[in-house]
């Protein structure tokens, strides 16, 4: 399989084979994007996010393994993808997409759950205290990338700093982590040894 490993201009060693190019991102790289086609993910998790005038940023959703992510795919002027975890991608040209019934069927299939996505980080964005908005984007976060431990439990497969969390309910990293502390003592969160957030249901 033919990968490309990121360095200062994301060129990089690559490994021949007959398989479609693989583009590897790590945690916290900003991914490149451009209108000629999308990103298919291999395997990892990607933020998308919008940004406004003064350089704030405002959460739109996720994409995991199987989804596909690009500038073709939204209308907004300022639209940015991070790496949530070190990812491997998959370009595909428009040509491509406009040729393969199932692969525009499957576009469609995500565009939908993601603007679900937009829509539920909207409704968080509304709520007026502070703790409720990180009690539902956990509860959110739990949903899109979590993984269950049993009936009661779901990690969050990503570990999100203090940081990654106020950003994205309009609050201080300070605010956060007081809140954290108190969901734990009140048994709604935990943490696994790697700081990942467990939920519970």
């Amino acid at each position: 399989m033919l990968i490309t490993s990121p360095s200062k201009h994301h060129l990089s060693t690559k490994i021949q084979s007959s398989e479609r190019r693989l583009h590897f991102y790590g945690k916290g790289e900003e991914i490149p994007l451009l209108e000629q086609g999308i990103w298919s993910i291999s395997s990892g998790f990607v933020q998308l996010v919008g940004v406004n005038n003064q350089g704030d940023e405002t959460w739109l959703g996720w994409a995991s393994q199987g989804h596909f992510f690009g500038l073709w795919l939204t209308s907004l002027d300022s639209f940015k993808a991070r790496a949530l975890s070190d990812v491997y991608l998959q370009w595909y040209n428009l040509q491509e997409i406009e040729k393969s019934p199932q692969i525009a069927q499957t576009v469609l299939a995500q565009t939908v759950v993601r603007v679900k996505q937009t829509e539920q980080l909207l409704a968080i964005a509304g709520l007026k205290r502070v703790e409720e908005k990180l009690i539902e984007l956990l509860r959110l976060l739990s949903n899109c990338i979590g993984e269950n431990l049993n009936d009661d439990y779901t990690r969050l497969t990503v570990r999100f700093t203090h940081q990654n969390l106020a950003s994205a309910i309009g609050t201080t990293r300070v605010t956060v982590t007081r809140l954290l502390g108190d969901l734990q003592k009140d048994g709604l969160i935990s943490f696994d040894k790697s700081r990942h957030i467990i939920v519970k249901k």
